[in-house]
């Protein structure tokens, strides 16, 4: 993680800093939550990486988007938000 915070120009003590921040607000959930959503998530992605599965799953089970910036959940029919849209809605 520290080599793609330092690539895209930031200091990897802070951003680790705000990942912990981050940490508790989220919420760690179970296959028994986005199980039933496995066939479609990987009908969705197809052969571009067949392991993203439960992510894709689990934003369709919770009807959320996905903050990524792997190019591999674009247009699989779920909003995707990158670091640079989210920064829209942290700094206000």
């Amino acid at each position: 993680m520290a080599a793609l915070v330092v690539k895209r120009g930031s200091d990897p003590t802070k951003a680790l800093i705000v990942l912990k921040a981050m940490a508790g607000l989220a919420t760690i959930v179970g296959d028994d939550l986005y199980g039933d959503f496995e066939a479609e998530a990987r009908k969705r992605l197809g052969a571009r990486d067949p392991e993203d599965w439960p992510i894709l799953a689990t934003a369709l089970a919770l009807g959320c988007p996905i903050w990524t910036e792997d190019t591999d959940f674009f247009g699989c029919g779920v909003a995707t938000w990158t670091s640079s849209g989210i920064d829209i809605f942290v700094a206000q």
